[in-house]
C-alpha cells in the first residue's frame, strides 16, 4: 500500500470539511467565514466525533500562506489613492472608533483580571471591523447606495491601514514587553519610511514592467508574475523586520494602481479563496470548546462592549464630523463586529507567545456572535435613530442640525495652503528617496566597490559619484522644483510675504546640502568630504538643465503609471461611430463653469449644441442617461456624444466661466453653506412660487428643501407656492441670503 504523506491527508480532510460547511452555510445564507471556522472546530483535536488532522504544524504553514493571500487580495481592493480620496468625516469616525475600542478593550481585559499583553491585544482585536461581513450585509439588504454606506466604506479603508500599523506596533510591544515611547515612535517612522519607499519604487517600476510584457502575458503568466511579485515583497518585508502579511498588502496596493488590477484580482480570486479557506479552518482548529464554555462570561461582556463601544464611538465621530444624527447612528450600527483582521491580530499574539491560550477562542466566539448580529443591527439603525430623536430635547436636535449644516460649508483653498502643502509633500517624498539612496549606497554599494573594484579613498569617491548620479534629479527637485509656481508667484507679488518665501527657499537648499553631507560622511573622511562636497555642488549648478530634464522624465513616467487606470478607463469610453463621424468624449466641469448648478432642462444642451450627455460621473457614482431634471455639479465628468464640430462648440460653452461677482470690493470666491429662511406674514416672498421668488437671482443660491406644515419637501418643484410659516433651506452664500432676508423685511415695512 502506497504511503500517503500526512500533509496530503490533512489537507484533504480540511478541504472536505470546508466544502461541506460551505454548501450548508450557503443554504442557510450565512457568512462562509463562520462555516470554515466550524469546519476547523469539527476536524480539530478537541472534538472526536469526526476524523482529526494529524500534524497541526503543517497546517499552520498553510494558514500563514492563507494570511498572505488574504492581505494581498485586500491590498488589490485598497489602493492608496482611495485612501487619499476618503473624506475627513470617514477619517474622523475611524480614528474615534480605533482610539475608543483600543481603550475599552484594554480596560475590559484589566477588569477581567487579564495580563497587560492580553488586554492590549484585546484592544487591537476589537478596534477593527470586518470589511467582508459589512459589504455582504449591505448587498443583502440593498443598502450599498445609501449615504451612510459610503461613509462606512471610507471608515473601512482607513481601518485597513490602521490594522497594518497596529500589527507593527503590537509586534514591537511584544518584543520590548513595555510601553517604550521611543521604540513605538521608531517603529511608526520606520513603517512610514518603508511604505513611502516601496510605494514610490513600486509605482515607478512595476506598471512599466507589466506594460512592456503585456503582449507576452496570458492569464497563466500574469497569475505567476503577480504571485511572484507578492512573495518577493513578502520576503523583502520580512528581511526589513516587518510581518510577511505587510509585504503582501503593500504589493497588492501597488498592483491596484495598474491597468491589470481587475484582471489580477479576478485570476487570483480562486487562489485566495483556497488558502483563505485553509486559514479560517485553521482558526477553528485552534478553538477549544471547553475554553469557550469556561469563558462564557467574558465572551458575553466583550460582545456587549464591542456592540456598544463601536456604536457610540462611530456615532460620536460622525456627529463631530458634522454628519447628522441619523447618518451617524446608521454608520455606528453597521460596524459593530470584528472579523478577518481580528483573527490575524489574535494569531500574531499566539505566534509571538505573548498572549494566553484563552484569548484566541474568545476572540473567535465574539466574532461569530457579532457576525450574526450585524444584519439585525443595520436593520434596527433607523428605528433606533427615531427613538433617540424622540428622547432628545428639541433644542439639542436643532443644535445638531445647525452644526451639521455649518460643518458642510464649502471653503476655498488659499494660495498659502497650496504652497505649504506642496512644500511639505516635496520635502517628505524627496527626503525619503534621498535617504533610501544613501542607505543603499552605504549598506551595499560601498562594500561591493571597496571589496571587488577599488579600495581606499578612491573607492569612496567612486561610490559617491555613482550614488550622486541617482540622487541628482531628486536633489534638483528638492531645491528648485515648484509644483505650485503660480500660487507662489501670487504670494511673491505681496512684498510683505517675500521674506518668508526666501526663508523657505534657503531651507530647501540647506536640507539638500545636509543630504549630500549625509552621503559623504558615510563613505569618506571629513577632509575629502569637504573638497568633494564643494565640487559636487558646482557640478549640480553646471548641469542643472540636464538634471531638470532627467527629473521631468522620471516624474512623467511615475505620474503616467500612477494614473494608468484612469487613462485606460477614459480611452475605453472614447469610441468612434464612423458613418456619422460621431464619437464619445468626456469633459470635467470646473467650479467656475457656467453650467454649474443648472439642470439639463435649463441648459438645453441637445437643442443648442446637438450633443447628448450620455453619462455623468460624480465621485464614485455613475449616472447613466441623466434625466432633464439632473443638475450639474463642480467636478462632474460629462460623457458627451456628438460630431467634432458639435463637441468643439460645446467645449467652448462648458469652459466659459461665470461672470465674476466681484463688485464693490467683493472677492470672486465665497463661502457656501446651508441657510434657513422663514417666510413671515409680511415677507415679500409670500404667495409667490419658487420660480417667482427670485431666490436664485438675488442670492445666487438654490432652494433645496422646504418644510411646509410639518412636511419636508426635498428639491421642491419650481411652481410650488410659498406660504406663511414655510421654512426654506437654501444652499448659497450666507451673506447674500442674509441680505435677502433683510430685503424682504424692508419690503414689508414699505
Amino acid at each position: 500500500m502506497t504511503h500517503l504523506p500526512n500533509l496530503v491527508m490533512d489537507l484533504g480532510l480540511i478541504l472536505g470539511a470546508a466544502g461541506i460547511m460551505t454548501l450548508l452555510f450557503k443554504k442557510l445564507k450565512q457568512p462562509l467565514v463562520l462555516g470554515y471556522i466550524i469546519a476547523g472546530l469539527l476536524v480539530g483535536p478537541h472534538i472526536n466525533l469526526f476524523p482529526t488532522i494529524i500534524e497541526i504544524e503543517n497546517i499552520n504553514v498553510w494558514a500563514e500562506i492563507g494570511v498572505i493571500f488574504l492581505l494581498f487580495s485586500l491590498g488589490l481592493e485598497f489602493s492608496f489613492k482611495k485612501l487619499v480620496k476618503v473624506g475627513g468625516a470617514s477619517s474622523i469616525m475611524a480614528g474615534a472608533e480605533v482610539v475608543v475600542m483600543l481603550l475599552l478593550g484594554y480596560l475590559t481585559g484589566k477588569l477581567l483580571g487579564w495580563s497587560t499583553m492580553d488586554s492590549v491585544f484585546l484592544g487591537g482585536i476589537l478596534s477593527i471591523s470586518s470589511t467582508t461581513i459589512i459589504i455582504r450585509a449591505f448587498e443583502e439588504l440593498g443598502m450599498k447606495s445609501h449615504r451612510f454606506a459610503g461613509l462606512v466604506f471610507g471608515v473601512l479603508i482607513v481601518e485597513d491601514l490602521v490594522a497594518i500599523l497596529l500589527m507593527v506596533l503590537l509586534s514591537t510591544l511584544a518584543v520590548s514587553q513595555q510601553f517604550a515611547g521611543a521604540e513605538m515612535l521608531s517603529a511608526v517612522l520606520k513603517l512610514a519610511f518603508f511604505l513611502v519607499v516601496w510605494f514610490l519604487a513600486g509605482i515607478f517600476l512595476i506598471p512599466t514592467l507589466l506594460k512592456k510584457a503585456s503582449k507576452l502575458m496570458n492569464d497563466e503568466t500574469l497569475l505567476i508574475v503577480s504571485i511572484a511579485l507578492c512573495f518577493l515583497m513578502v520576503i523583502l518585508a520580512a528581511q526589513v523586520g516587518f510581518s510577511p502579511a505587510l509585504g503582501a498588502f503593500i504589493m497588492g496596493s501597488i498592483l491596484a494602481e495598474t491597468t491589470k488590477a481587475e484582471k489580477i484580482e479576478h485570476i487570483t480570486t480562486s487562489v485566495k479563496s483556497l488558502f483563505g479557506a485553509i486559514f479560517f479552518v485553521s482558526v477553528g482548529i485552534l478553538i477549544n470548546p471547553a475554553m469557550i464554555v469556561a469563558y462564557a462570561g467574558p465572551i458575553a461582556l466583550i460582545t456587549v462592549v464591542t456592540l456598544a463601544g463601536k456604536l457610540v464611538s462611530i456615532t460620536a465621530g460622525g456627529l463631530i464630523a458634522g454628519q447628522g444624527l441619523k447618518t451617524s447612528i446608521q454608520s455606528g450600527m453597521s460596524v459593530s463586529q470584528i472579523g478577518e483582521f481580528s483573527f490575524i491580530i489574535a494569531t500574531l499574539g499566539l505566534t509571538l507567545n505573548v498572549t494566553s491560550d484563552f484569548l484566541y477562542p474568545v476572540a473567535v466566539a465574539v466574532s461569530a456572535i457579532t457576525t450574526f448580529t450585524t444584519p439585525y443591527m443595520i436593520r434596527l439603525s433607523e428605528p433606533l435613530y427615531r427613538s433617540v430623536e424622540r428622547m432628545l430635547p428639541a433644542r439639542w436636535i436643532t443644535s445638531l442640525n445647525e452644526y451639521s449644516s455649518g460643518a458642510q460649508t464649502i471653503s476655498t483653498t488659499s494660495d498659502w495652503k497650496l504652497v505649504l502643502r506642496s512644500y511639505g509633500v516635496n520635502l517628505v517624498v524627496y527626503s525619503v528617496i534621498l535617504i533610501a539612496l544613501v542607505l543603499l549606497a552605504g549598506e551595499f554599494l560601498y562594500p561591493f566597490i571597496h571589496e571587488t573594484v577599488i579600495k581606499g579613498a578612491w573607492g569612496g569617491i567612486v561610490t559617491t559619484a555613482i550614488t550622486l548620479l541617482f540622487m541628482a534629479p531628486f536633489l534638483w527637485a528638492l531645491v528648485v522644483h515648484h509644483p505650485q509656481k503660480e500660487a507662489q508667484g501670487r504670494i511673491w507679488a505681496n512684498k510683505n510675504y517675500r521674506s518668508l518665501i526666501i526663508v523657505m527657499e534657503f531651507t530647501r537648499i540647506g536640507i539638500a546640502i545636509l543630504f549630500i553631507g549625509f552621503l559623504l560622511n558615510r563613505v569618506l573622511s571629513v577632509q575629502v568630504a569637504i573638497i568633494v562636497g564643494l565640487f559636487i555642488i558646482g557640478l549640480l549648478v553646471i548641469f542643472s538643465k540636464r538634471i531638470q530634464d532627467f527629473y521631468i522624465r522620471i516624474e512623467n513616467r511615475f505620474m503616467s503609471n500612477l494614473n494608468a487606470r484612469e487613462i485606460s478607463a477614459a480611452s475605453k469610453m472614447s469610441h468612434t461611430l464612423v458613418p456619422w463621424d460621431a464619437h464619445l468624449t468626456s469633459f470635467e466641469v470646473s467650479p467656475e463653469s457656467v453650467v454649474v448648478g443648472k439642470s439639463m432642462l435649463e441648459l438645453q444642451i441637445r437643442e443648442l449644441y446637438g450633443v447628448n450627455v450620455a453619462v455623468i460621473e460624480r465621485g464614485d457614482r455613475t449616472i447613466m442617461a441623466p434625466t432633464r431634471h439632473e443638475r450639474i455639479f463642480p467636478g462632474d465628468k460629462l460623457y458627451i456624444f456628438g460630431t467634432d464640430e458639435q463637441i468643439e462648440a460645446f467645449r467652448q460653452f462648458i469652459e466659459t466661466e461665470m461672470a465674476s461677482p466681484a463688485t464693490d470690493g467683493e472677492t470672486g470666491k465665497e463661502d457656501i453653506g446651508l441657510q434657513m429662511l422663514v417666510v413671515s406674514a409680511d415677507s415679500a416672498l409670500l404667495h409667490k412660487t419658487v420660480r417667482q421668488s427670485g431666490v436664485r437671482e438675488k442670492t445666487k443660491g438654490l432652494i433645496v428643501g422646504i418644510e411646509k406644515k410639518g412636511e419636508r419637501l426635498l428639491n421642491p418643484d419650481s411652481e410650488l407656492v410659498l406660504e406663511e410659516g414655510d421654512i426654506l433651506w437654501i444652499v448659497g452664500s450666507p451673506w447674500r441670503i442674509k441680505q435677502l432676508e433683510g430685503t424682504t423685511q424692508k419690503a414689508a415695512v414699505v
